[in-house]
């Protein structure tokens, strides 16, 4: 585990809150195992139903060799993205069966970390996770990193587990980046870019969250995801 120096930190509250910051708490046949959040802060909220089905590479209902753009209409507006489909075809395409199908529209980003990331397409307003398709292989080893503005697949703690929630940076997280062919280094794997919209992914990353449903980081008022579509 990452070495948290308690000692320099005089006030309980920040204590408690560089403790959340550094490290989450699992408890496994009767043990506390501890993770740093490097491995398992995405990981987290989606490992609430994490998919048992063996991880598929979907290359439907895009031209692999061209970018594709996206708009993310929010509740409080609107974010562009082009996704990389060169550099991550199987990623992209079953992002776009999910954004077809109008999967997203009505979700929530239900994880908001200020100074991280913001997360979300899994859950409804009401904090119902919808059901997905397969996992997808995941393709963090493609040379993109999760720069500020980047969009990325979230995951449980299995490599290939991601299905359709998703996260954008709102700083450079290159820890997230692919380290190693190993669970512990694999990463997350980023597939697009904002374009347009930074401003509302910075509105989004600073409002108030508190604890529904036993998850942390949700939103106090709900931000909706309205709507994704092809541009």
């Amino acid at each position: 585990m990452a070495w948290c120096p308690f000692e320099k930190i005089q006030n309980k509250v920040k204590i408690l809150h560089y403790f959340e910051k550094c490290c989450q708490i699992f408890c496994y046949n009767g043990f506390m195992k501890i993770q740093t959040l490097a491995a398992v802060s995405l990981a987290a909220a989606t490992a609430i139903a994490a998919e048992t089905q063996p991880a598929t590479n979907i290359v439907e209902n895009t031209t692999m060799d061209k970018p594709v753009a996206v708009a993310i209409e929010t509740s409080l507006g609107t974010i562009e993205v082009e996704l990389d489909a060169a550099k991550a075809p199987a990623t992209v395409a079953n992002f776009l069966a999910y954004v077809d199908a109008s999967f997203y529209d009505g979700t929530i980003f239900h994880r908001v970390i200020p100074g991280f990331m913001i997360q979300g397409g899994g859950f409804t307003k009401t904090m119902t996770q919808k059901l997905t398709r397969p996992p997808v292989k995941n393709e963090a080893n493609n040379g993109l990193s999760n720069a500020r503005g980047t969009i990325a697949m979230a995951r449980t703690m299995v490599v290939d587990s991601a299905t359709a929630q998703f996260f954008i940076n709102s700083v450079d997280n290159k820890f997230l980046d692919f380290k190693a062919p190993n669970p512990q280094g694999y990463g997350y794997a980023v597939f697009g870019h904002v374009t347009s919209g930074m401003e509302v992914v910075d509105a989004i990353s600073g409002v108030r969250t508190g604890v529904k449903n036993g998850m942390r980081d949700v939103p106090v008022e709900p931000v909706e995801i309205i709507s994704i579509r092809r541009k």
